[in-house]
């Protein structure tokens, strides 16, 4: 039984016992919010029994406090042992897109460009101008007449605003701080459709380093892609907060449906033609790890504190995982039904990872019941869910027969494990 039929299904709040001479009483555990803080999270833990903080309480009366906007090193030192934060100082610098390319490209070259060949090519305006420049020309006078693309962000807008796609230079304008990447122009396409992944990520520490990958998440769609048509938005662009207003937003596509996201069945479908899923999710696995590796050194230690990431991953059409960006605070509205099947269950996931197996750790004389079998950390995101292990061991664990058998299974019965499970992590502990 999971923590999550144990305690929400059957109507059991998540409690937090007070000690009394005599045993222990059981009362709510307590949330705060503030007006950033995502609707679906508020609901979730209302859904679980807990209590919203009241501004009358003890200023130190809550559990968990869950907010969009960092935290100041103040508030993270002053932190009592009971209480959780939904951010770690300091982890910006991985969110941020001119930030992110000069920690990668410090890793390359420290590393070596094998390891660290996931990201595109990357400029960051307006120091690497001239570098810039200098591989315009070298690319052009390479293709000769052959067009070659290129991808203009603004380093700190999200959702796809201000972004332009450029073949000529003629075309790139700046006046900010902008990142310059080549452009991939062999996406992997879904029926005529380009699309991305949304994966999640949780670190729960940086000293040791531990993080878990959610094996559930989003595959973005654009419109039909189309290289005669830089300007066309909707062709190129895979966010959701552009591509709800699309003409084409409500009708059946080829192959996607309606719509403009699915779950991570994605990999179900490249499994279906012959492709290698599980390849390639082990591949992002990597991007994921190495790219956390880039900022580990830095991040200041800090306690009873956590974060959750977005990591934007781009297939190309050799499977080859490109890393777009890392999303700090990743959107948690519910636009669709695929939205909601995805993010609810994600925030019920986060609180049993974060604050449940906590309180299992510190009060193991209550037998909290477990969260499910331990599956080996190869498995894929449509098969049964990965519960908490140390993944210093995992890394070099054989392939288990249990994993084998899920392999062979029919993908009907690893949705029917995904809906039994209550948690679905894979975990990377690296020691310090």
């Amino acid at each position: 039984m999971s923590l999550r039929e144990g305690n929400v299904q059957k109507g059991k709040p998540d409690l937090v016992a007070e000690d009394q001479p005599l045993g222990a009483t059981w009362k709510p555990l307590v949330f705060r919010v503030d007006e950033t803080t995502p609707d679906v999270v508020h609901s979730v833990l209302l859904e679980r029994g807990w209590d919203k903080f009241d501004n009358e309480q003890d200023v130190e009366d809550w559990n968990l406090y869950w907010r969009t906007s960092s935290f100041r090193m103040a508030e993270h030192v002053n932190v009592k042992p009971w209480q959780r934060l939904n951010h770690h100082p300091g982890t910006t610098k991985l969110t941020r897109k001119d930030y992110l390319a000069k920690l990668l490209k410090h890793m390359k070259r420290t590393y070596g460009s094998p390891i660290y060949k996931f990201i595109p090519l990357t400029f960051v305006m307006l120091n690497d101008y001239c570098k810039f420049v200098a591989e315009y020309f070298k690319e052009k006078q390479a293709l000769g007449a052959k067009p070659g693309f290129w991808i203009c962000k603004p380093a700190e807008l999200s959702r796809g605003r201000g972004i332009v796609i450029f073949s000529d230079i003629k075309d790139f304008t700046f006046d900010d701080t902008y990142i310059v990447q080549k452009y991939i122009c062999n996406p992997l396409l879904v029926g005529r459709y380009r699309c991305d992944l949304c994966i999640y990520v949780c670190i729960t520490s940086f000293k040791p380093l531990t993080i878990y990958i959610y094996q559930e998440g989003l595959v973005r769609f654009a419109k039909e892609f189309d290289l005669s048509d830089l300007r066309n938005s909707y062709a190129h662009l895979t966010n959701s907060s552009i591509n709800k207003s699309g003409a084409s937003y409500g009708e059946i596509k080829e192959v996607v449906s309606c719509g403009c996201k699915w779950t991570l069945r994605i990999f179900s479908y490249l499994r279906s033609r012959d492709m290698d899923d599980l390849c390639l999710w082990q591949q992002i696995q990597h991007v994921v790890i190495l790219t956390v590796l880039a900022i580990a050194p830095s991040v200041p230690f800090a306690t009873n504190c956590f974060e959750l990431f977005g990591f934007d991953i781009l297939i190309d059409d050799n499977l080859k995982p490109w890393l777009l960006e890392v999303d700090y605070s990743p959107t948690l509205s519910l636009d669709c039904s695929t939205d909601v099947s995805v993010k609810r269950k994600l925030i019920h996931d986060m609180i049993e990872l974060i604050y449940l197996h906590g309180l299992r750790n510190e009060r193991k004389e209550r037998a909290l019941p477990p969260t499910g079998p331990l599956v080996d950390v190869q498995g894929r995101p449509d098969k049964p869910h990965v519960a908490v292990l140390d993944a210093t061991a995992a890394l070099s664990l054989p392939r288990s027969q249990a994993f084998r058998e899920r392999e062979q299974s029919s993908v009907q019965e690893a949705e029917g494990a995904r809906l039994r499970d209550g948690s679905c992590w894979t975990a990377r502990t690296l020691a310090a």
